[in-house]
């Protein structure tokens, strides 16, 4: 929780520190007459101002305590007071994170947390839509897919604005069940609504799967990207290449992103020297992540879908661009804007905040839009499943390898 004397210290500082600057950078300095205090009046203008601003909030918390019917805890108040303000910026990516929040989140990029087993996100009708479920976890067993929508969690109604409390009740001790009420569309248009009960478990990420299919085709599918996923991708590859791979399938359905030095550093592998990805602040400044020269030369496709989002699409976009790779699948999520999480004060509390936009190399931003394969084809709806287990079924993965051969024996 946010002390309420942290939050009246920090009030004070940012007012004296922004009066002094006034001041000094003004030219104007105070003058002491007695017990008062002589100042310009654009300074005092500027003090009263910023004392007026936050007095509000030392106001309406005191009426809340003396006049709420219930309960009106003052630490819960000013922690709701931060929330609150980043969540009037009105973007479902941006949050103040409690300690336990931060801690999640944390925990996650690394790999494993207890919970169901599943990515999400907010929709445009301000409902909390499944990316993707992660393979081999309670969401995926239940039968949760990417674009169902979780209108309640045990019985209790929860929207976009509320994401982060949806996850707490989601996470849990392993052995623990969650009912989870389910929006789905249906392929006539229609919808349905139904309750799916979930067994939380300990979910252990593991985010390359690597296979060898025939005539040398080798096949890696990367689930997500987080610190480890990068140097796993490498090991596997070179597993391949020793059993004698001649072309490859990096396969990005679902995968719904994560960290983005991640996937420039599998990028970086394929590309040659050039431009992997660079984003773009509100001021303008600018981040290039390049490749070096150093390039594997065999024949690559990606396969994509409505899941692969964020990262995914980072990857997809510099190998599309660079003509280094072909994409099969559908249109991907298109999302191409950048969260930077950060330690907020001394309680260990953090915020997530949107600060940039990422651009392919030939600088197309795809939030909201997507990107496009180069051949267009979708899975089909009685598909028992996607990737190397379930190949006889799996129309993407089928003509990945059949590029894969002709580009081979040419």
């Amino acid at each position: 929780m946010v002390s309420r004397k942290k939050y009246i210290l920090t009030i004070i500082v940012v007012v004296l520190v922004t009066s002094f600057l006034t001041m000094t950078l003004g030219n104007v300095f105070l003058v002491e007459i007695g017990q008062k205090v002589v100042l310009s009046k654009d300074a005092y203008t500027e003090l009263k101002g910023m004392y007026d601003k936050y007095a509000k909030q030392e106001s309406i918390m005191q009426i809340a305590k003396n006049d709420f019917l219930y309960e009106a805890d003052e630490d819960v108040m000013l922690e709701g007071a931060l929330e609150g303000t980043l969540q009037a910026l009105k973007d479902p990516y941006t949050q103040f994170l409690s300690k336990e929040e931060f801690a999640a989140l944390m925990q996650d990029t690394e790999g494993s947390y207890e919970g169901i087993g599943v990515y999400i996100t907010a929709s445009d009708d301000n409902k909390i839509v499944i990316v993707s479920p992660i393979e081999d976890t309670p969401a995926e067993k239940a039968g949760l897919k990417t674009g169902d929508k979780i209108i309640r969690i045990n019985g209790t109604e929860y929207t976009a604005e509320q994401i982060d409390d949806a996850v707490k009740v989601m996470k849990g001790e392993p052995g623990t069940s969650v009912t989870i009420t389910v929006q789905r569309e249906n392929s006539d248009g229609g919808q349905q609504v139904f309750d799916i009960q979930i067994n939380r478990e300990k979910i252990r990420i593991k985010t390359i799967k690597p296979a060898m299919l025939e005539d040398g085709v080798g096949y890696i599918r990367i689930t997500t990207f987080d610190m480890q996923t990068a140097e796993d991708f490498k090991v596997a590859y070179q597993d391949l290449k020793n059993k004698g791979m001649k072309s490859l399938v990096i396969d990005l359905r679902y995968n719904p992103g994560g960290i983005i030095d991640a996937t420039v550093d599998i990028s970086n592998m394929f590309m040659g020297e050039g431009v992997v990805t660079y984003t773009k602040t509100k001021a303008g400044e600018m981040e290039y992540f390049k490749s070096d020269k150093e390039a594997e030369d065999l024949p690559i496709v990606l396969l994509i879908n409505e899941g692969s989002a964020s990262a995914s699409e980072i990857m997809a976009g510099a190998l599309k661009d660079t003509k280094r790779a072909t994409l099969i699948g559908t249109k991907s999520f298109g999302k191409g804007i950048v969260q930077r999480v950060q330690r907020f004060g001394s309680d260990g509390e953090g915020i997530k905040m949107t600060v940039s936009e990422y651009f392919t190399p030939n600088g197309v931003n795809i939030h909201g839009i997507g990107i496009e394969p180069d051949i267009e084809i979708k899975l089909p709806e009685d598909a028992k499943g996607y990737g190397y287990e379930f190949y006889s079924t799996d129309n993407q993965l089928q003509k990945a390898v059949e590029v894969l051969k002709g580009k081979v024996s040419q």
